[in-house]
């Protein structure tokens, strides 16, 4: 059965400037040659949620003196585009007066919450839903003035979310029979809808954003219930990297990846897809595709569910046992060590708690079986925060002497070693440490989950780049 529905979004610099709109609207004229029907789902262009977060955080502190420079640069940064692509005078000029209301709402928003004195999640919500607004007409005039029939039209007249401001979680029941009334009919006509990401609005219509990584989760959400058959993400990289090029320069782009390995990949600092924004599409076994605005003819990462595309019979490469090696900086190790702990029920649940309390979130753990410490990385701008809700909480163990001490190294590394191949091969572990050792690299912890698809290792901040380049031979090799 020929495929039918494609899903696309471009990221925030695949529609950041006249020649990325240019490329863009390329890409979508080809992908409708191919395809049915297709649903483009764009990001605000670059830089500009950025400016309008800041510019209402700094009204809430009663500074509104910045924000005629923002208007302008809002102004600017779509104007020029709407005036260098739209030829269709009607249409750019109401374009730029739409865009223009938008950008007088932000200016209303932030008078209102610097008479306030506070931002609340509602009003950070609806300022930052005016960049992928803006965003959203400027794309859909441009990719109809170059004769593709299109239509902007928001979010939040079909992703229905809950209250969660600025991380709301879709109702994918409501969301599903909305999306389907809103958008079938017009690819029905050949209309190709174009969307905002990053946004949805409670069943009273009030503006929601759905967090991080916000406009991948809108085309998964889209991809999922339509369904489509293919959700590709267009981004200003050719996809996935073996690593981050400026460690270890001989990175190149994976032709395929599993969601096991990305989930880890993205937890451990690359900056690829942020797993919630994946799992819709994994659950609804849809191809996904990363791929490079600025270079559409690369074929990108496809990411599959075992790390081999389906059908694809081209497989007699041998299996990389590590597929990537990605580096988290500035964490520091905190340990809580003492004899007194031994055998102690409730330790690690009370150190736990007292780190929860901060609002830190524990990227790795690591508890020798002598129950005689525990230790575990937290962000080093946490850290100090960590050390003294965890001494609060152990005060009356600390002055028994229960517990010995309870300290944090200097900034230390999470590097990660991911590949689902591990899994099978013996011998793994005992090859990363020789190539660290045979490096001098001293690993200071190391945390191996249950899933077996990834190993991290904690390094000294100043071995970072070394630990990256000596993994990533083991790739190479």
């Amino acid at each position: 059965m020929p495929k039918q529905t494609l899903v696309m979004k471009f990221g925030g610099t695949s529609v950041g400037s006249a020649d990325a709109l240019v490329s863009a609207t390329q890409i979508i004229r080809d992908a409708k040659k191919d395809w049915a029907r297709v649903v483009v789902v764009t990001s605000a262009m670059s830089g500009v949620t950025d400016l309008l977060l800041k510019s209402a955080s700094l009204a809430a502190l009663g500074k509104v003196d910045s924000l005629p420079d923002a208007e302008s640069t809002l102004r600017e940064k779509h104007f020029s585009a709407a005036d260098a692509l739209i030829k269709d005078e009607k249409l750019r000029e109401e374009t730029k007066g739409e865009i223009n209301c938008l950008v007088q709402l932000l200016v209303d928003l932030c008078r209102a919450i610097a008479v306030l004195g506070e931002a609340s999640p509602r009003a950070m919500d609806a300022v930052a839903s005016l960049g992928e607004r803006m965003s959203v007409r400027l794309l859909a005039a441009v990719v109809n003035d170059a004769g593709i029939k299109a239509k902007a039209i928001e979010a939040t007249e079909f992703i229905v979310t809950n209250a969660h401001f600025q991380n709301a979680h879709p109702d994918f029941k409501v969301t599903t029979e909305k999306t389907r009334a809103v958008l079938n009919p017009l690819m029905d006509e050949g209309i190709i809808p174009i969307t905002t990401g990053f946004i949805g609005a409670t069943p009273e219509g009030i503006i929601t954003t759905l967090g991080r990584g916000g406009s991948d989760y809108t085309a998964a959400i889209i991809g999922s219930i339509l369904p489509a058959d293919d959700v590709w993400i267009w981004t200003d990289v050719d996809g996935v990297m073996t690593t981050d090029p400026r460690l270890a320069p001989e990175a190149r782009t994976l032709l395929e990846i599993s969601y096991g390995e990305i989930a880890e990949l993205a937890y451990y600092g690359a900056k690829v897809l942020h797993p919630k924004t994946i799992r819709p599409v994994v659950e609804a076994g849809i191809g996904l595709r990363i791929c490079n605005t600025f270079n559409p003819s690369h074929p990108g990462t496809r990411l599959t569910a075992n790390g081999h595309a389906a059908g694809n019979g081209k497989t007699n490469q041998p299996e990389k046992v590590v597929k990537a090696v990605t580096a988290i900086r500035k964490q520091r190790l905190v340990t809580i060590e003492g004899r007194g702990m031994l055998g102690v029920p409730g330790v690690a649940a009370r150190a736990f708690g007292a780190v929860a309390s901060t609002g830190t979130s524990v990227p790795l753990i690591t508890q020798a079986s002598s129950e005689q410490s525990i230790c575990f990385a937290v962000p080093s701008e946490a850290a100090p925060f960590v050390l003294d809700s965890l001494q609060k909480a152990f005060v009356h163990e600390i002055e028994d002497e229960d517990i010995d001490r309870v300290w944090s190294t200097e900034d230390v590394s999470i590097v990660t070693v991911v590949g689902a191949g591990m899994r099978h091969t013996p011998g793994v572990a005992g090859k990363v440490f020789s190539q660290l050792g045979n490096n001098s690299v001293n690993v200071l912890a190391i945390a191996q989950g249950s899933s077996e698809v990834s190993i991290s290792l904690v390094v000294d901040s100043a071995d970072t780049e070394n630990a990256v380049k000596a993994l990533h031979e083991l790739i190479v090799q």
